[in-house]
């Protein structure tokens, strides 16, 4: 098994290894490796949690649960979004700037309870499907929970932290059983349960 190397090192390596003016996602996707997931995953619940755009983070985020249901090594985009060039210094500034958050999640999230990348990423992906679909309800700040509890998956699943994914993929699943309450209660409400029942 190989060890395990924190996101915060893992970006300032891949910053070492820009050998142009310009890389493309793909290429960054590509260095990334199986990581890549859980990055792009953090990214886009920290997205979900603004108003506005938690629509558009829940599409892309039912996408990249759907490529880690069927076991693809990484994100893939359409070749024009992969292939479309970001400068070496913009990507730089964006580590740069991420740098402190990461490095105080890394004091957090810790390879705990090992867990491998391959047999994890399926059950992340359905718990994740789930949950983002609580992303569409159209209740202000309803969003904020499921994009929270996405966040911490994410965060686990990049440390390598199964002690934290184990308590994130729980709460996921107790938000879903929640949802699924308040759904039951309002549907009695407006008479639709006998009709079911």
């Amino acid at each position: 098994m190989k060890p395990h190397v924190p996101t915060s090192a893992l970006l300032d390596h891949l910053l070492a290894e820009v050998r142009a003016e310009r890389v493309t996602l793909g290429w960054v996707i590509d260095r990334l490796g199986e990581r890549s997931f859980g990055l792009v995953m953090l990214v886009l619940a920290l997205l979900g949690m603004l108003p506005g755009v938690s629509v558009l983070a829940g599409m892309l985020l039912a996408v990249l649960a759907a490529q880690m249901i069927l076991g693809r090594k990484g994100p893939a985009f359409p070749p024009r979004v992969a292939g479309r060039p970001l400068s070496a210094r913009r990507l730089a500034r964006i580590v740069q700037w991420a740098r402190p958050a990461l490095r105080l999640m890394e004091r957090i999230a810790r390879p705990r309870w090992g867990m491998p990348f391959q047999a994890t990423k399926r059950t992340v992906g359905i718990v994740v499907l789930l949950v983002d679909a609580l992303l569409f309800a159209p209740v202000p700040f309803s969003n904020i929970p499921p994009a929270a509890a996405i966040a911490t998956i994410a965060v686990a699943y990049l440390e390598e932290d199964g002690m934290l994914l184990s308590v994130a993929l729980l709460a996921g699943t107790l938000l879903l059983a929640i949802a699924a309450a308040v759904g039951w209660q309002a549907m009695g409400e407006l008479g639709w349960v006998e009709g079911i029942v």
